[in-house]
């Protein structure tokens, strides 16, 4: 039914699979042995999982659990082999990197490396950061207190890093006993919907920008769509105006247009320096007519050569 569901949506269908299963039997007898023996795999992970994938024909496989033993006990080159050459699912299917001891952060379609992989500055193969909004734990806890739980600043902070970055974000939270989404994570899920709803053009289908951090402003990160830059401030300027380092070149000899998304005002700048380094300077519009709160995002688009003289420049 969860499958169905999924794919009615238009959605991908993945499957989460622990390899480790703390109180199984036949785990506890290989644990006895020292793990020379592996019944536990062949007669419980292995079948099961290709089970899984003929059940369900998943498009993402993500194992985790495999901390305990390398990938030879795991038979993990068994099982990706038939994945990838045998199963319904071989021309389609991507797998994360957790499949034994030391083959995190590289091997897999795409790497995960370690919870809340964030590594802030563009990597050389695809990556995922799996991130929990409970900052200390996977699963449902009754007693968890306010400050456990990320803020909506700091998820689309996490957020903005990660896709600036070229990474994938998978957003945990554990639902109750019952099934049910707590209260604060659905409001996290509703304000992070909201903020998509008007920056969505800056994450949705982006790609990283040669430049990921601004150098003179800290808290903006960059993507980039076709011909358009998209500057992600995480914090309203002083004085509003917001001054970027490697954004320079986007302005000199040219004529941008530049607007906050949400906003189709269109916003005035002028170049100058820094500590011997050139910045350009946005004046962001007021406040009381932007359309999201926590992280704005200015769309810089169709820059053509002209002098940078002849722009309006702020007074």
């Amino acid at each position: 039914d969860l499958a169905t569901a999924v794919r009615d949506r238009n959605l991908k269908f993945g499957l989460y699979h622990s390899l480790f299963e703390w109180y199984n039997p036949l785990m506890l007898a290989d644990s006895q042995t020292g793990f020379v023996t592996n019944n536990f795999v062949v007669n419980k992970v292995l079948p099961e999982m290709i089970e899984l994938v003929q059940n369900y024909s998943p498009e993402i496989i993500w194992s985790d659990g495999d901390w305990h033993k390398n990938y030879t006990y795991w038979k993990s080159t068994e099982f990706l082999a038939w994945l990838y050459n045998e199963s319904p699912v071989k021309d389609t299917v991507v797998v994360n990197d957790r499949w034994g001891k030391g083959v995190e952060c590289n091997h897999g379609d795409f790497y995960t490396c370690v919870d809340r992989y964030n590594p802030k500055v563009l990597q050389n193969h695809k990556w995922e950061n799996a991130m929990t909004l409970d900052k200390e734990s996977w699963g449902y806890r009754r007693y968890n207190s306010i400050t456990d739980i990320m803020t909506t600043a700091e998820l689309l902070k996490t957020l903005t890093e990660t896709i600036s970055c070229g990474g994938n974000i998978l957003i945990n939270m554990g639902p109750t006993h019952d099934g049910r989404i707590d209260l604060i994570f659905q409001e996290r899920l509703f304000d992070l919907g909201n903020w998509l709803s008007v920056n969505g053009k800056a994450i949705y289908k982006s790609t990283p920008w040669k430049y990921q951090n601004d150098r003179a402003t800290g808290y903006v990160w960059y993507t980039s769509k076709k011909s358009t830059v998209f500057a992600i401030s995480l914090e309203w300027p002083k004085n509003n105006t917001l001054r970027l380092g490697y954004a320079v070149e986007l302005f000199e000899n040219k004529r941008p247009i530049v607007t906050m998304l949400g906003n189709s005002e269109k916003l005035k700048w002028s170049i100058g320096n820094s500590y011997r380094n050139k910045i350009v300077s946005i004046q962001f519009p007021d406040k009381a007519t932007v359309a999201c709160d926590w992280a704005w995002v200015l769309q810089i688009e169709n820059p053509t050569s002209v002098h940078v003289q002849d722009i309006d420049e702020i007074p």
